[in-house]
C-alpha cells in the first residue's frame, strides 16, 4: 500500500539537500524507468501503474527492493512529471569514485549550471560512446530530476566524477582541448586518439584557472551574425569532429 511517508520522500528528492542527506534520487517515466531496469543502480521503490507493471513486471520484481502499483493520478501527484502514466522509482546513489582513466575521450565541464544542458551532454556523450565525464564540484547535481530526465536514460551507461579539476586533469597526463571562441577552427585540427575535452561554463566560458590546464584552444568556426552555440550543441558538434 503506497502510504503518506513514501509520497513524503518522493517528493523531497527534489531538493538537492535531501538527495545527498539520504543518499537517493527519482527516475521518472517510462523511457527513464525502463533504462534503469536494464542498469546497475539499486532500485529502492518503485511506483508502476498497471500498464507499465503488464510489460516489465519480470525485471522489477528482479530489480526492486519494493514496487507499489498505483494509478496516475498518484504518480502525477508525487513526482514533478505533468503527465506521467508509467513509473516513479526512488533510487540509490553511486559513490563518486574517481574513474581510472588511460585512453579514449575524457569530457570535462567546467560550472556547467543549467540541468538540461547537462542532461543533454551526458546523452550526447553516450551517443559517441563516452563513458566519464569529469565535472567542476560547481557543476549541476547530477541526481537532479531534470538532469536525469533530460538524459534519456543514457545516465545509467554514463559516469560522473565530480572534483577538483585543477588537480584532476594534470594526473592524466592527456593532452587538453578547450572550447573558445579565438581557438583553432576544429575543421582545421587533428585530434588524437585520445585526450581531454574542457567544456565552460554557459554565460562565461572556461574559467582562467582551468585555461592554464589547456593543450589547444579550439573553436567552432561561424557563418552567420549570432554571437555564440548552446554549450550542448557545440559539445557535439566538437565531438563529432573529434570522432571523424
Amino acid at each position: 500500500m503506497f502510504t503518506k511517508n513514501q509520497a513524503k520522500l518522493i517528493k523531497s528528492l527534489d531538493e538537492k539537500k535531501n538527495r545527498v542527506e539520504l543518499g537517493m534520487f527519482l527516475v521518472e517515466g517510462e523511457k527513464s524507468v525502463s533504462e534503469l531496469l536494464d542498469s546497475d543502480f539499486e532500485i529502492e521503490l518503485l511506483l508502476t501503474t498497471t500498464a507499465f507493471f503488464e510489460k516489465y513486471g519480470e525485471k522489477i520484481r528482479e530489480k526492486s527492493k519494493s514496487y507499489e502499483i498505483v494509478n496516475q493520478f498518484e504518480l502525477e501527484k508525487v513526482g514533478t512529471f505533468e503527465t506521467n502514466d508509467s513509473a516513479i522509482a526512488i533510487v540509490k546513489q553511486k559513490t563518486n569514485n574517481e574513474p581510472k582513466i588511460s585512453s579514449g575521450i575524457i569530457l570535462a565541464l567546467d560550472e556547467i549550471k543549467d540541468p538540461g544542458n547537462l542532461g543533454t551532454i551526458i546523452r550526447i556523450a553516450d551517443w559517441y560512446g563516452i563513458k566519464n565525464i569529469i565535472a567542476s564540484k560547481n557543476t549541476v547535481d547530477f541526481y537532479n530530476p531534470k538532469v536525469i530526465t533530460a538524459t534519456k536514460g543514457s545516465f545509467t551507461r554514463v559516469d560522473i566524477f565530480y572534483t577538483d579539476l585543477n588537480e584532476f586533469i594534470p594526473k592524466t597526463n592527456l593532452p587538453v582541448f578547450g572550447a573558445f571562441l579565438d581557438g583553432e577552427n576544429i575543421h582545421e585540427t587533428k585530434f588524437p586518439s585520445n585526450g581531454i575535452l574542457i567544456m565552460g561554463n554557459e554565460s562565461n566560458g572556461i574559467k582562467k584557472d582551468i585555461e592554464k590546464l589547456i593543450t589547444k584552444k579550439i573553436t567552432i568556426p561561424s557563418y552567420g551574425k549570432t554571437e555564440s552555440l548552446n554549450v550542448a550543441i557545440a559539445t557535439a558538434i566538437i565531438l563529432d569532429n573529434w570522432v571523424k
